[in-house]
């Protein structure tokens, strides 16, 4: 392989809602229209050219020299309504493809897993504007059904939450589901696994870095874009540069004994919920 290509760093960017609206808990995943555009712009006017996450992997497992120069993928967790109102409008100003990652228990519906955040009225994406979107060059990706860590699971559990997601979007959709996001960035090499046989070609992680040639598919790394990524910030998520202490405490998130942490935590809220139904 051509050394030039493989050593290719690619910026995948990961937003979450375009919106002035947001809780104190759940701001900081909160980028404003006046803000994104911004971004937008910034890639426009320094030559940038946005792919989806599946043409990147396609590219990358054909010919990685037919790479733009300045490629980057613009991505979208959750499928919050707001992606159609708010953002959905600058990305066609721009003629900019991206991926929106879709839970699909929450459709047409609200955030209900943003307990902790407390913006479980957080209105989602409709099956008529997910439609519409896919005909505008965005892809839609998989983000599980319900919204779950995934590596706190058992192998059953979650591997039909992956399964379940893809088959639901390719009903609704009419079209193939290939790109999978693992929710809040958790998995393991058995969760990988179980993305790539459930029929998925690429899978986003976060990790706070960027990807090229030589990135696990099933693990492409991502940036988050936040609501005080000014375009000075936004720059530098592009770059090489990046935050040594963010990537660190990612993947202290999913140490073993993280691991074991949080699904001792999710136990003693289903034992909490059984006694309340039992009182």
């Amino acid at each position: 392989m051509n050394t030039e290509f493989s050593s290719k760093k690619i910026p995948i960017l990961m937003y979450h809602s375009v919106s002035c609206v947001a809780t104190p808990q759940f701001k900081q995943f909160v980028v404003s229209p006046t803000l994104f555009e911004e971004h937008m712009a910034y890639l426009y006017q320094h030559a940038y050219t946005p792919v989806t996450v599946t043409q990147l992997v396609s590219t990358f497992a054909q010919d990685a020299s037919v790479l733009p120069d300045r490629p980057v993928v613009i991505t979208f967790d959750d499928g919050f309504a707001d992606f159609f109102t708010d953002a959905l409008p600058i990305l066609k100003q721009y003629g900019f493809p991206a991926t929106l990652y879709v839970p699909t228990a929450f459709v047409g519906g609200t955030s209900r897993w943003l307990q902790r955040e407390r913006e479980t009225a957080r209105p989602m994406i409709t099956w008529d504007q997910l439609i519409e979107i896919t005909k505008c060059g965005i892809e839609c990706g998989a983000h599980s059904h319900s919204h779950p860590q995934l590596d706190i699971l058992s192998n059953s559990m979650a591997y039909d939450e992956i399964v379940l997601c893809k088959q639901i979007l390719e009903s609704h959709l009419g079209q193939q589901i290939t790109s999978f996001a693992y929710p809040f960035g958790y998995y393991t090499k058995t969760i990988q696994q179980l993305v790539r046989v459930a029929g998925y070609t690429s899978a986003c992680a976060v990790k706070h870095a960027l990807s090229s040639v030589t990135t696990d598919p099933f693990a492409l790394a991502r940036r988050i874009v936040k609501t005080n990524t000014d375009v000075d910030a936004f720059a530098t998520l592009l770059s090489s540069r990046g935050s040594l202490t963010m990537a660190t405490m990612y993947m202290r998130a999913r140490t073993p004994v993280w691991q074991l942490v949080r699904r001792s935590s999710a136990l003693t809220k289903q034992s909490l919920k059984r006694r309340m139904v039992g009182a």
